[in-house]
């Protein structure tokens, strides 16, 4: 291990002076790749450096005896995707360990759950949720437009198109635009929805009347969004209540030519049903997940359908934004190791 300086910064709360001070002096990374860290955190981790304590280099990709014997002083665990899998065992071994910063929306598919009780626990959710919720702005706008349906005529038609002929009820004004999820990603979408003169119906069990005043929508049983929305855009947590939610009754409900939106997880929608309404025509979709394959085989034939936007996975943080995410994770380690409350803290009982 290499100790690392604590040199000043211009991100708020960075300038640590001295890291003998503190509760916590030891820092470690791990993820998929070295690549992906220098993504997040800049080509030599500076903004991990910025903060106090020791920077464990290369990044860890996998746990065994040397990389434990390496880890034995860490307090703090920077992970991002693809870190390996924190269990009991592991935990074990790392006798310091007592705080997971995580650069992505939340640590339960990485920490197993009799041992997260164990671990203050921060993740960049709110940050992630930022490009999300932009591209389902995005998209929700494009399909209100009808914007695909006119590219796939006009390439056809490859001549003058009469468009109010052509797409009579294409338009954002006076749209309804149907919210599934009252997430942290939902409630931005509708921020973001805002200064349009759109409709927004909101389906949430957990939601009241005065919460959806609050937010300025109007709640609703997931039926009557799914029936009287002219997009649905998904953005519920994937588990045990809301696998395969949207299913073939939900979808046979949406009216003619209608959009469906799923930013979600792909496990939120039943497929096969999905897919039998999509080769009908009836209605269009935009999938940017879709289960149980992530991408879609081969021969699927949702890749040939004309009324099917496919996207790989890109509404989350990518590219640029990938610092986004990282000055966040920077700036949770520095209160970690200042011994301040975490930004993003999703401990039990906090």
């Amino acid at each position: 291990m290499t100790r690392v300086d604590a040199p000043r910064s211009d991100r708020p709360g960075a300038d640590v002076a001295n890291p003998d001070e503190l509760g916590l002096g030891r820092y470690a990374v791990a993820m998929s790749s070295d690549d992906l860290a220098r993504r997040l955190f800049g080509q030599d981790l500076e903004l991990l450096r910025a903060a106090p304590g020791v920077a464990e280099l290369p990044v860890v990709t996998a746990f065994d005896d040397e990389t434990f014997a390496r880890l034995a002083d860490v307090d703090v665990l920077v992970t991002g995707w693809g870190a390996p899998a924190i269990t009991a065992e592991v935990l074990d071994r790392l006798p310091r360990l007592s705080t997971v910063i995580h650069a992505g929306g939340g640590t339960d598919a990485l920490i197993a759950p009799e041992i997260r009780s164990r671990l203050q626990r921060s993740n960049a959710g709110s940050i992630n949720a930022i490009p999300v919720a932009e591209y389902s702005l995005a998209m929700i706008m494009l399909a209100c437009r009808q914007v695909f349906a006119s590219q796939r005529i006009y390439r056809q038609v490859r001549g003058r198109v009469d468009r109010e002929q052509t797409f009579p009820d294409a338009g954002l004004f006076g749209q309804t635009v149907g919210l599934v999820g009252a997430s942290r990603i939902g409630r931005r979408v509708i921020d973001l929805l805002r200064p349009f003169s759109v409709h927004i119906l909101l389906a949430d069990p957990y939601l009241t009347e005065d919460d959806a005043f609050t937010l300025g929508v109007e709640l609703a049983p997931l039926d009557e969004v799914m029936r009287r929305s002219d997009v649905v855009s998904l953005h519920p947590p994937l588990n045990d209540e809301t696998r395969g939610m949207i299913g073939a009754r939900e979808i046979a409900l949406m009216r003619d030519g209608a959009t469906l939106l799923n930013t979600s997880r792909g496990g939120v929608v039943d497929l096969p049903a999905l897919q039998s309404e999509l080769l009908s025509g009836r209605i269009e979709a935009i999938l940017d997940v879709t289960d149980p394959f992530e991408p879609l085989p081969a021969d699927s034939p949702l890749w040939e359908c004309e009324n099917v936007v496919l996207t790989p996975h890109v509404a989350g943080s990518m590219g640029t934004e990938l610092r986004r995410m990282g000055e966040h994770v920077a700036d949770e380690l520095t209160r970690a190791l200042r011994g301040q409350p975490l930004e993003a803290d999703e401990s039990p009982a906090r």
